[in-house]
């Protein structure tokens, strides 16, 4: 899908063909769309096909006067996906008239771009678009991971009453998740650092700031992906525990009970043998038989609880 976008006095518009300061947002591209993209950009072909390789790593490239810049942005599979959270790469290729994002999937940072979502956005200020999506992308990895963290606690108050593996195997997809989020985001952080050490923003105050800030909340991004990895990698080692003491309890539990209810049968098969037994021809035999199992019953069920075994 291929979309043309500029900024004007009523926001942002949809156009059919290229205009000057313009921004082209391709998601997936057909062939005919990557050929029509590489004829009006300008850019050399592989800045328009690397970003569709989902193990691409994020870096800067600069040839015949367009630069490439791909960073490496979160992407939500679903709740119910093997790795609920994982990153995608995501290009970004500026040339003199236009400004390319190019991306195998429609991910948050593109809808909410698209959408308006960025305050004072502007197509034609190129290197300004450049810094608010990385600003973007950084406070996208914040918002995932603060829902990471959400749905991780929720999932340790019911490891604390359960004997299953499914919440801890549920816990493993986040961290799988988390491992993602921490690898994107320090090739993030490299290429951030990368062109502030270019200097290739510094023409205007605003946009040092704008990429300060889009570092500083990738640092911090790094640093909470990585808090949360290690309490979470602590926490499924801990309960891995509690669950194996929960079935421990529950074997122990049914092993008592195994014990208690086999005393009546111990009992009424002594008393059943072809032999001579006292009050065998008594009259109340069956009631001092009985008795006799359910008192042995009640000191064994005594002694089990006693010993918090029941």
């Amino acid at each position: 899908m291929l979309t043309i976008t500029k900024k004007t006095e009523l926001g942002l518009e949809t156009f059919d063909t290229l205009i000057a300061g313009s921004w082209i947002n391709a998601i997936d591209p057909t062939p005919d769309e990557i050929a029509r993209l590489q004829a009006e950009l300008g850019a050399p072909a592989d800045f328009v096909t690397y970003p569709l390789d989902l193990d691409e790593r994020a870096r800067t490239e600069k040839e015949d006067g367009a630069l490439l810049i791909i960073l490496r942005v979160p992407h939500f599979h679903g709740a119910g996906a093997d790795v609920p959270f994982s990153t995608v790469p995501l290009g970004i290729i500026v040339t003199d008239q236009y400004i390319a994002t190019i991306c195998k999937e429609n991910t948050t940072v593109l809808r909410e771009l698209r959408n308006g979502k960025v305050r004072a956005l502007s197509t034609g200020k190129r290197n300004r678009f450049v810094l608010q999506l990385m600003l973007l992308i950084a406070n996208q990895y914040l918002a995932h991971l603060r829902e990471i963290n959400r749905t991780t606690d929720q999932l340790e108050d019911q490891l604390q009453k359960s004997s299953r593996n499914r919440e801890v195997l549920e816990m493993l997809k986040y961290q799988k998740s988390l491992v993602y989020f921490a690898t994107g985001l320090k090739a993030n952080e490299l290429v951030l650092q990368r062109l502030q050490r270019s200097r290739m923003f510094e023409m205007y105050p605003e946009d040092e700031d704008l990429l300060e800030d889009a570092l500083t909340e990738t640092q911090q991004a790094i640093e909470m992906a990585n808090i949360s990895n290690n309490i979470l990698a602590g926490m499924m080692d801990a309960f891995a525990s509690i669950i194996s003491n929960n079935l421990n309890a529950v074997m122990k539990f049914l092993a008592s009970v195994t014990i208690v209810l086999s005393i009546p049968t111990i009992v009424s098969s002594l008393f059943g043998m072809n032999v001579g037994l006292p009050l065998q021809d008594h009259e109340l035999a069956f009631g001092f038989v009985l008795l006799i199992a359910v008192t042995l019953m009640a000191g064994i069920s005594f002694v089990f609880w006693k010993k918090d075994w029941f």
